[in-house]
């Protein structure tokens, strides 16, 4: 069996990497696996471009030109939607000729159009569409928050100003999905997580249409514990202090909640934890030494880094990972502390809860609640069975996220696909 999958990036964002690393798991498996992407930034070979560069650009350039149009001439929520009115074909591709499955997952930002996805579609091909965020179930936009209007018609969007002299986009785009849908009664959708499945099947757009649970793979031979001394001297970080790791692409985004850990380890530092100066927090991710100063506690800006090795490190260094995200579906960072046998606290918000177990590998905060963050904080470093939270992180991970249980579960959905459309012919 081949399988093309498509994501706009090979390595920039979580998407990316989950589908890399789905790439790797497959082909660890028995099945030929390929990757095509816009933004190619390794020499693997398993990983080819679509289309030329000037062309991937233009196409980047108009769509995001299209959306500040639409947004009234304004930067607000220019990355927040994505119309999909640029895209590359890449039905013309050898890959895809040669490919058995095509298998989308987050193809915005100019890398597929509507109309391309309509081509994938109409090629006959069986297709699977791997679902990061909301986008494939609303018009617009990525994160629906508290709007509710996928469930029956996306339009007059909140993220866009009234009285748009462009008319309503949002429902121009949510009526050109639902007839592309309309048309092809073959394609499977997959959801990272249990919570973005149950949000989907809510979705007037994908009404009807079969979603599968899924989650994103791990090699837990990489990402595996080690010893935290070497991981902090590899990595500058001082040996004698409890460390918190926060991971994000960028640490200041406000959808990643660092207003959230900046307020929960202030109330640490007015505690016993703060008292002996023996708390840190490290940020790894674009934009943190600009936050470091806001902290009552050291904090040590890592940047933002591409390296694994180094990046296993930063786990590896740290007694507790912190992700208080407003809006999450599956992360893969709290996957990656917790296969290095390090325990999360995290909001119950979206996959996060299926993923940290309340008491068990970590703790769950109420949502937003930065003093519950911090009890969560507190419990772990000073009253839980740290060791045995480490052990059960290790646990649900090799279960869980494994390459194996994950390709064995697409592997099925490629062969329903596949099925799917022998009785149809």
């Amino acid at each position: 069996m081949r399988v093309l999958i498509i994501n706009t990036s090979e390595n920039a964002g979580g998407a990316a990497v989950a589908a890399g690393r789905l790439v790797d798991a497959l082909n660890n498996n028995g099945v030929k696996a390929k990757m095509m992407v816009r933004d190619k930034a390794t020499d693997n070979l398993t990983v080819a471009t679509a289309g030329g560069k000037l062309r991937q650009k233009w196409n980047f350039l108009w769509e995001r030109w299209c959306v500040f149009c639409h947004l009234g001439f304004s930067r607000k929520h220019l990355f927040a939607v994505d119309i999909a009115n640029a895209g590359t074909d890449v039905t013309k591709t050898r890959e895809f000729k040669e490919a058995d499955v095509i298998h989308l997952h987050w193809v915005n930002q100019g890398m597929l159009s509507l109309h391309g996805i309509g081509k994938i579609l109409d090629s006959g091909k069986p297709v699977v569409w791997t679902m990061h965020d909301m986008w494939p179930a609303t018009a617009v936009c990525h994160l629906t928050f508290n709007c509710r209007k996928f469930t029956t018609e996306c339009s007059r969007c909140p993220l866009m100003p009234a009285g748009n002299p462009f008319g309503d986009v949002a429902r121009r785009v949510w009526r050109h999905k639902r007839k592309l849908l309309s048309r092809h009664g073959g394609l499977q959708f997959v959801a990272c997580s249990r919570w973005l499945a149950s949000e989907a099947r809510k979705s007037r757009l994908l009404e009807g249409v079969k979603i599968t649970n899924i989650p994103n793979p791990i090699d837990i031979r990489t990402f595996c514990p080690g010893d935290k001394e070497t991981a902090r001297r590899r990595l500058g970080l001082p040996l004698g202090r409890r460390l918190i790791l926060f991971v994000a692409q960028n640490v200041s985004h406000a959808n990643k909640g660092m207003e959230y850990l900046i307020k929960a380890c202030r109330t640490l530092a007015d505690g016993p934890l703060g008292a002996d100066g023996g708390l840190g927090v490290v940020m790894m991710g674009g934009c943190g030494a600009e936050l470091a100063e806001r902290f009552d506690v050291p904090a040590y800006p890592l940047g933002y880094m591409s390296d694994t090795d180094k990046i296993v490190a930063a786990y590896r260094a740290a007694d507790l990972f912190v992700l208080p995200s407003l809006s999450e579906n599956l992360p893969n960072t709290i996957m990656e502390a917790m296969a290095c046998g390090v325990p999360c606290v995290g909001f119950n918000v979206g996959g996060i809860p299926e993923m940290i177990d309340h008491r068990k590998n970590g703790y769950v905060a109420a949502y937003k609640d930065a003093e519950d963050l911090a009890n969560g904080m507190r419990w772990v470093l000073q009253e839980a069975d740290y060791q045995a939270l480490s052990s059960a992180a290790v646990r649900k991970v090799s279960v869980s996220y494994s390459q194996q249980s994950v390709a064995v579960k697409y592997i099925e959905v490629y062969n329903q696909a596949l099925a799917y459309r022998h009785y149809r012919l």
